[in-house]
């Protein structure tokens, strides 16, 4: 369990705990539209709350699938960056119904979900335990299924814009962070710090094989053993940006 999954399971369950407890909690800080020029903490708050036990627990269960490995891969800052950035687009997109009070992690959750298909989207996933899919595919169907449910009214309680929100929030924190950590900026860095012995396989090997593996999270060791896996049977040339970076950044330990 990486460390803002956890903060981020526990934070809904005790808001869960509370706003059951506590009369009035949940209308303080659930998002209405209309209001958000008087009420702007709710942009944040109304993520921590549910309408029942069923919503918090497929929420939950989302994030503690597919958390960890987004937050070792993105590191913990921006992990918490993609969920909040999510979350809060996921409130901007409710203004399709602007009265309508708006409460759930799930903008962040698929958010969540999206980083995850951005990095292995051929990664397979079993619904419900039985039924595989890979998940880009997932989230394709996610984003029609709240398409359609979206525009044609489905009257059902759900904040279908707010599950658009996050995949679109978590969209845009990812271009930005591939700006500015992507493939023109690891280049240069690579260029100006790294040694030439990354310019061929072999030697991109002996380098990357010295990565200290004692003390890595079993998240972070696992991507190390895939990537380097994938180096030693397709080639430096062949590894993403993403990847390159993650063998840097703990080469560098």
């Amino acid at each position: 369990m990486t460390p803002w999954v956890a903060r981020l399971l526990f934070f809904n369950v005790v808001m869960y705990v509370l706003t059951l407890a506590v009369p009035g909690l949940g209308d303080a800080l659930m998002f209405v539209p209309a209001l958000i020029l008087s009420r702007p903490w709710t942009l944040v708050t109304y993520m921590f709350l549910h309408g029942g036990l069923g919503h918090i627990f497929f929420n939950m269960l989302a994030l503690f699938f597919f958390g960890p490995r987004l937050e070792a891969r993105l590191g913990s800052p921006r992990f918490l960056g993609l969920c909040l950035t999510s979350g809060i687009m996921g409130a901007l997109l409710s203004f399709t119904n602007p009265m309508i009070g708006v409460i759930g992690a799930s903008g962040a959750v698929y958010g969540v979900m999206f980083g995850f298909a951005h990095y292995w989207p051929r990664e397979v996933v079993h619904i419900w335990g039985v039924l595989p899919v890979e998940v880009r595919w997932l989230v394709v169907g996610m984003t029609v299924l709240s398409l359609v449910s979206g525009f044609g009214g489905a009257g059902d309680g759900v904040a279908h814009f707010a599950h658009l929100g996050g995949f679109l929030g978590a969209w845009v924190y990812l271009k930005v962070l591939d700006r500015t950590t992507g493939a023109r900026r690891f280049q240069a860095r690579a260029v100006a710090a790294a040694p030439p012995s990354v310019a061929t396989t072999s030697s991109a090997v002996a380098r990357w094989s010295r990565i200290e593996r004692e003390g890595l999270h079993p998240v972070n060791l696992e991507e190390l053993d895939r990537v380097m896996a994938k180096l030693q049977r397709e080639g430096v040339s062949r590894l993403t940006d993403g990847e390159k970076e993650f063998l840097e950044r703990f080469s560098q330990r």
